[in-house]
């Protein structure tokens, strides 16, 4: 029996929001909070809330300093969350693949 590609989805990653924290870190390397925040149209609560469980999981390093006079909190991909966004590409791929594959 075939296993589904929906199913492989990775519950912690394909969530919208963290989806987008994980892509935007792998564009960025290390990003601020507040560009988080604004590019994904966020609160402050909801976005902290994404980056906890995303760091729980070990996909991402929070680095809290300063800049100039003003705390700053910035968001670095981990080599798992590498991996696991690369997967997640790779499982959303097969689903593509799947529905646009002519039908018999």
């Amino acid at each position: 029996m075939t296993i589904h590609p929906s199913n492989e989805l990775d519950d912690v990653v394909h969530q919208r929001v963290r989806l987008g924290i994980l892509a935007i870190a792998h564009e960025a390397r290390r990003v601020e909070f507040g560009y988080l925040r604004t590019n994904l149209d966020l609160t402050g609560g909801n976005l902290s809330q994404h980056i906890s469980v995303l760091e729980s999981a070990g996909l991402i390093t929070v680095e809290k300093g300063y800049e100039g006079k003003r705390a700053r909190t910035w968001v670095s991909l981990t080599k798992a969350g590498n991996i696991a966004l690369r997967e997640e590409i790779a499982q959303l791929k097969r689903l593509i693949g799947q529905i646009e594959k002519p039908k018999k």
